[in-house]
Parts: C-alpha cells; sequence; structure tokens
C-alpha cells in the first residue's frame, strides 16, 4: 500500500500544484503583460502540454486510490475517505468537461484567430480550474483532518 500511497500523492501533487501553479501565477502576470492573441496562444500551448500530465494524473489517482480502497474495506472505510473519493470523481468530471469543451474551444479560436471566442472559452476554463483547485485543497484537507481525528 506504500507504493500505491506514494503513486497516488505524486499524482495529486502533479495535478494540484499544477492547477496552483497556472491560477495563482502564471495567469495574473499573462493576463497583466500579454495582448489577448499572445495570452490565448500561451494559454493553448500551456494546456497542451498540462492536460496530457492531467489526464496521467488522473488515471495513476483513480487506480492507486480504488486499489487502496479495496484494501481498507471497500464501502467500509472511514468516512474521509469516501469523501476523499467523491470530490475526486467531480474533479475528474469537471477536468473532463474542461478538456473536451472549451479547452477544444480555445484551440479552435486561436487556430482560426478568433480572439473573442478565444477569451470566452479561456473565461470558462479559468472558472472551472478555480472550482476544481478549490476542490483539490478541499480534498486535501479532508483527507488530513480526517487521518487526524480517527
Amino acid at each position: 500500500m506504500n507504493v500505491s500511497l506514494l503513486l497516488h500523492v505524486l499524482g495529486v501533487v502533479v495535478w494540484v500544484g499544477g492547477m496552483f501553479f497556472a491560477y495563482m501565477a502564471l495567469r495574473p502576470v499573462a493576463a497583466s503583460v500579454l495582448e489577448p492573441p499572445q495570452r490565448l496562444t500561451l494559454w493553448s500551448g500551456v494546456f497542451g502540454k498540462f492536460f496530457p500530465w492531467v489526464w496521467a494524473s488522473v488515471a495513476l489517482i483513480l487506480l492507486t486510490g480504488l486499489h487502496m480502497l479495496m484494501k481498507l474495506g471497500g464501502m467500509a472505510a472511514p468516512h474521509y475517505v469516501m469523501t476523499m473519493l467523491a470530490l475526486g470523481v467531480v474533479m475528474m468530471l469537471i477536468f473532463a468537461h474542461v478538456f473536451f469543451a472549451p479547452y477544444a474551444k480555445l484551440k479552435r479560436a486561436v487556430a482560426a484567430q478568433d480572439w473573442k471566442a478565444g477569451g470566452a472559452a479561456l473565461g470558462q476554463i479559468r472558472m472551472l480550474i478555480g472550482i476544481n483547485l478549490s476542490l483539490g485543497l478541499l480534498t486535501i484537507a479532508v483527507v488530513f483532518l480526517g487521518r487526524a481525528l480517527l
């Protein structure tokens, strides 16, 4: 179970840490120093590099999480584990939506140099990543507080 836990945490670090960096550091700087064509092109490229890592992290988190859940007795696992599972699944669904809807729109808009449509898609991505970042940080807090209270 130690290897599963290590891989699980590494997946979380890549995903949540990447969202934190993008949302809290890259986004404000890009918005303040780049014009829309450069900013949208940058984000399309950044997401193109980051999202494959997120897919890998999602797979790793889900597989290791389910493996550890079975070791803990499945549905008889502690409440904080079930809460972590529920929040994680919601995060994964939000990410899948981001990838297949607004990110696809962003890529099409950048390719067509439709900066208005690209800006709208990026705004939607920003909102959803903000929600996912909040859920990720909440999930981490739930796990550590839940373990401490046992």
